[in-house]
């Protein structure tokens, strides 16, 4: 006798899931992880940019500056772990997939949703100085990569970019910087260390939360007979993107817009040019599929940023609508085959 089809055996696993007296209590522990996580990201990010404000503003530093630097590189790590593992397990692909997709999340996703939240500006000559280094890493991308292979030289060329844009950004002062009302909780007369300390729990609490609110969907979404590859696109790569999509939206919404602006520039620059060139360090990447179209898609979706932004140096809630689509339209090119 014939093996009954799939699709035949999904409803009788769903029955013995909703039956086997352990399963609720499987179902119980996955909505737990989901709720708890959810709570470590909201008072991860609520940390985050509280200890982060007070940082800029004890240093001089403007907002766009230390949103790129900490919170852009902070809440990037876990690409770096997972480029890095990707590739001494010999899935280059999973690695230079988790950089670009990341990417398009951070733009279509984390600012696409905070601008709908709140209109996200910033000043012109701030944005004139911050462009030219993202142009850079974003066309560093495909010109590197375009042959399927990133060879340990190039990744010692995007660890010196990076290292140049670090001390680059440090290195900004300003001496009159917009004022935005005192956030009086979470030690708000505290010195730098403990503003540190508070930066270093929030991007914990994110990076947790984070991975619990994965573990939990994933694990709800394969119990039900969601196949791994729709889990991958949607709830992982979601997942991934959550603490810039908590750190970016929080900030939108108590008016410190370059904070979610400047994270999401610094962790596209960071994937690019530290991710990858760490990852090329480690072990060079040959790529065997054809990850073209996403370089191109990619690129010109950062490009599209840049002048929805220039228009009014600022982004408006059209302009959050007109990236939720991109990302969107991206899911859906993938999930379609196209590209």
């Amino acid at each position: 006798m014939p093996p009954e089809p799939k699709g035949r055996q999904r409803g009788p696993q769903i029955k013995t899931l909703l039956t086997h007296p352990a399963k609720p209590l499987i179902m119980l522990f996955n909505l737990t992880l989901i709720v708890l996580g959810l709570i470590l990201l909201y008072f991860g990010g609520d940390l985050l940019i509280c200890g982060s404000v007070r940082i800029a503003r004890h240093f001089k530093m403007p907002h766009f500056a230390i949103g790129a630097v900490v919170m852009g590189f902070g809440t990037s790590s876990p690409e770096l772990c997972v480029s890095v593992l990707a590739a001494l397990r010999g899935s280059p692909e999973l690695s230079l997939g988790n950089v670009v997709g990341s990417n398009i999340a951070n733009i279509g996703l984390v600012l696409g949703i905070s601008s709908l939240l709140a209109p996200l500006a910033i000043e012109r000559h701030r944005l004139r100085r911050e462009v030219p280094p993202l142009v850079i890493a974003t066309l560093f991308l495909p010109i590197l990569a375009w042959d399927l292979v990133l060879s340990r030289w190039e990744g010692f060329l995007m660890l010196l970019g990076m290292a140049l844009y670090i001390l680059r950004t440090l290195q900004l002062r300003e001496e009159n910087t917009v004022e935005v009302e005192e956030d009086q909780r979470f030690f708000p007369h505290a010195g730098p260390p403990v503003q540190f300390l508070l930066i270093l729990v929030g991007l914990a609490g994110l990076m947790l939360g984070a991975d619990w609110m994965v573990t939990g969907s994933a694990n709800i979404a394969r119990a039900m007979g969601i196949s791994e590859w729709l889990i991958g696109i949607t709830i992982v790569a979601v997942g991934t993107s959550l603490p810039e999509i908590v750190s970016s939206s929080l900030s939108a919404y108590r008016g410190h817009s370059e904070l979610a602006l400047g994270n999401v520039f610094g962790s596209n620059i960071f994937n690019i040019m530290m991710v990858l060139s760490v990852t090329a360090l480690v072990h060079p990447l040959h790529i065997t599929e054809p990850v073209r179209p996403d370089l191109v898609y990619s690129t010109l979706f950062t490009f599209l940023l840049l002048i929805l932004i220039r228009l009014e140096y600022r982004l408006f809630r059209r302009d959050g609508a007109i990236l939720l689509v991109g990302y969107v339209a991206y899911i859906t090119l993938k999930s379609t085959g196209i590209f």
